[in-house]
């Protein structure tokens, strides 16, 4: 789905310029010509970022972001002529995430809009990338495998277990599943390798090593007690 952007800006040549480059990137686009109606359509519709003018008739740019700020945590690029460092601390302070003073290439406004985009879209992959369950937290970025603030130290199969299971969680997976889906299916070791690496992982996981429960006669599955 495309990214939504929302120009605020008075100047009707400047917004008309900003839009058509940003419509290039296949970005939606909402204009408002003063602060008041960057309100009403903030409020109205699902907004990813907006382009804010500081000097506009009815609410300027500072009051605008004001209020947005006291709901929202969406990225503001602020537009002003002005370039005094006070104006600029006063921004940030308000919450703008970036700040372009006039004259400006807009090419570069682009090029920090996509930079706003990337860090949004790096750090939601980062967040998805986290499990947690029970007090045992995987980051599948990292790889790393926290268990109540502590790290343990698992081997590159004892990780794709563990995850497997996971992924998996309240499935009874037998010794079979576990070791064409864990090894793969060329995998010539037998069911016992699936149940060594579960002892290694139990023993690992400690006061948690029921998380992960024998099914009588078919394999084992991961659980959380309530």
């Amino acid at each position: 789905m495309s990214k939504s952007v929302l120009i605020v800006e008075d100047e009707v040549r400047m917004r008309i310029l900003i839009k058509d480059y940003l419509k290039r990137e296949n970005y939606l686009i909402y204009e408002a010509g003063n602060g008041l109606d960057a309100i009403k359509i903030f409020n109205n519709n699902k907004i990813d970022l907006i382009i804010l003018d500081i000097m506009m008739p009815f609410m300027d740019g500072w009051e605008v972001c004001k209020n947005i700020r006291q709901k929202s945590r969406v990225p503001i690029i602020m537009l002003t002529a002005k370039a005094e460092e006070d104006d600029k601390l006063l921004g940030y302070e308000l919450g703008a995430d970036d700040y372009v003073t006039k004259p400006f290439s807009v090419k570069i406004l682009v090029a920090k809009i996509k930079a706003v985009f990337n860090r949004i879209d790096s750090a939601n992959s980062a967040e998805q990338s986290i499990i947690e369950v029970d007090g045992l937290k995987i980051n599948e970025l990292s790889h790393e495998v926290i268990l109540d603030e502590n790290e343990i130290i698992l081997s590159p199969k004892e990780y794709e277990l563990l995850l497997y299971l996971i992924k998996n969680k309240g499935i009874a997976l037998s010794r079979t599943q576990i070791l064409d889906s864990v090894w793969g299916i060329d995998y010539y070791g037998d069911a016992r390798t699936v149940d060594t690496n579960i002892k290694r992982l139990r023993e690992k996981l400690g006061e948690k090593s029921y998380l992960i429960a024998t099914v009588r006669g078919s394999g084992y599955r991961f659980e959380v007690r309530k």
